[in-house]
């Protein structure tokens, strides 16, 4: 069973697109773990290569499971 605040409406999403937010980014950014998001998007920017960024990965991937477990 899917809990509220886990599916996009398509209202919300057109809502967002129109104001020029990507949905993802959106929700990112409403999770908490924007600062983890950013710190992987530059690493993989820098490196290129995934697996060159696993701690980054582990950061973002912890904040978010802490997220989930909050709802």
């Amino acid at each position: 069973m899917a809990k509220a605040g886990h599916r996009w409406s398509s209202a919300a999403a057109e809502r967002e697109a129109e104001e020029g937010e990507d949905p993802l980014d959106a929700r990112i950014a409403r999770s908490g773990c924007l600062e983890q998001h950013r710190q992987l998007q530059e690493c993989m920017a820098e490196r290129r290569d995934w697996r060159h960024c696993q701690e980054q990965v582990r950061a973002f991937g912890a904040c978010m499971a802490r997220r989930q477990q909050r709802q």
